[in-house]
């Protein structure tokens, strides 16, 4: 078996776009992997054909030469997007061994050590009292991990540090306060406050014990979360936008964070396996990070399901969008995730179909802005 062709399909998920990358055989067996940083989808289009030219032909069961040699031989690091599209064939490769032999991909990687993994949705921003009601009725229908955006009380592109400040403590104070200490709480800062706005956020929150909070800083300078480790007690998370070992392991080795973000859709499963093993060295857990769509998902929670130190799996919305170009995929209920007990991934593309859809990228990212005009961390 030979791998014959690598290509990007831009498949629609709900109001989204997905970026799959399928790596297809001489046998005519295929794989499918998801990029994870959508924004700059031209960029990823011209990568996965510099990396096409390297793989076809190849052996496609050699993952770990193959990882080595896309991530190594343009002499820089493929980090950033191309990191994200290597991880793309990376999960690719992975589903197609898995079809290969006729297993579920989680039995490849070592086998269940659990019988299901715990999910977090998020919940709607808004005004107060619509979070309030969204909460409930997400708690009502089994969810127990809750994820609530450090979001501005105003509406907009402007976003004023200290008034979002001062609205997520309020919210996470009344969350709290209805919902009780069963639910789990998790704040996504998604990178957007400055370090003396984030050591107050994190030290107002600490009697509402939250889950964690993720993302206070930018990744920039992981340095910065050793300031933030010793002048607050939440639990930390962070490194979503991060796509190798060599990224995670200040956080990890410095022991700065309670829960490495690792998105498989940016690190792929190989690097993934590597970097949770380094983190159980030190005690700290994964929580995946999965904004995307299906097949990330259930990317992640093969590889949640055999991990030993997984704490929590992002689904971002109660269930999937609904897709006649994807078939199969994991099981979600009650807030938990479990692979489907299929081939690989689980997961079945009409190849054909998606291949007739013209080709185009996401909708564009919010920016925002500060009150004096400068930009800002959406």
């Amino acid at each position: 078996m030979k791998i014959s062709d690598v290509e990007l399909l831009t498949v629609p998920d709900g109001g989204g776009v997905m970026l799959l990358v399928v790596v297809s055989t001489d046998t005519g067996d295929y794989g499918v992997g998801e990029v994870g940083m959508r924004a700059r989808w031209r960029t990823v289009r011209g990568a996965v054909d510099d990396l096409a030219e390297l793989l076809v032909g190849a052996d496609p069961s050699r993952i770990e030469h193959l990882w080595q040699v896309l991530f190594r031989v343009g002499f820089f690091p493929a980090t950033g997007v191309p990191g994200s599209v290597l991880a793309a064939i990376d999960v690719a490769l992975w589903d197609l061994r898995g079809k290969t032999l006729g297993v579920p991909l989680y039995q490849l990687l070592g086998g269940a050590s659990r019988d299901h993994v715990e999910c977090y949705v998020h919940v709607p921003g808004g005004d107060l009292a619509s979070m309030v009601r969204e909460s409930e009725e997400l708690v009502a229908a089994g969810w127990r991990f809750l994820r609530v955006p450090a979001a501005s009380p105003h509406p907009g592109d402007e976003y004023d540090q200290r008034a979002a400040l001062r609205h997520t403590v309020a919210t996470m104070e009344r969350l709290r306060t209805d919902l009780g200490d069963e639910v789990e709480l998790l704040l996504d800062v998604h990178t957007r406050l400055d370090p003396p706005q984030a050591v107050t956020l994190c030290r107002e929150l600490e009697p509402l014990r939250p889950y964690f909070v993720e993302d206070p800083l930018r990744s920039e300078h992981l340095d910065g979360y050793r300031m933030l480790r010793q002048r607050s007690t939440v639990p930390l998370a962070a490194g979503e936008q991060l796509t190798t070992k060599w990224e995670f392991r200040p956080l990890i080795e410095g022991e700065l964070i309670d829960h490495a973000r690792v998105d498989v859709a940016n690190t792929g499963l190989t690097e993934a396996r590597k970097i949770a093993a380094m983190a159980e060295a030190h005690h700290i857990n994964l929580a995946t990070h999965n904004p995307l769509g299906p097949v990330t998902a259930a990317a992640a929670a093969h590889l949640n399901l055999v991990l030993p130190n997984v704490s929590v799996q992002e689904q971002p919305r109660p269930a999937f969008a609904p897709s006649d170009l994807l078939t199969g995929g994991p099981v979600l209920a009650g807030g938990r995730i479990t692979p489907a007990e299929r081939p690989g991934l689980g997961i079945e593309v009409d190849l054909a179909a998606a291949r007739r859809l013209e080709p185009r990228g996401p909708a564009p990212l919010p920016m925002l802005h500060r009150r004096d005009g400068s930009f800002t961390n959406w």
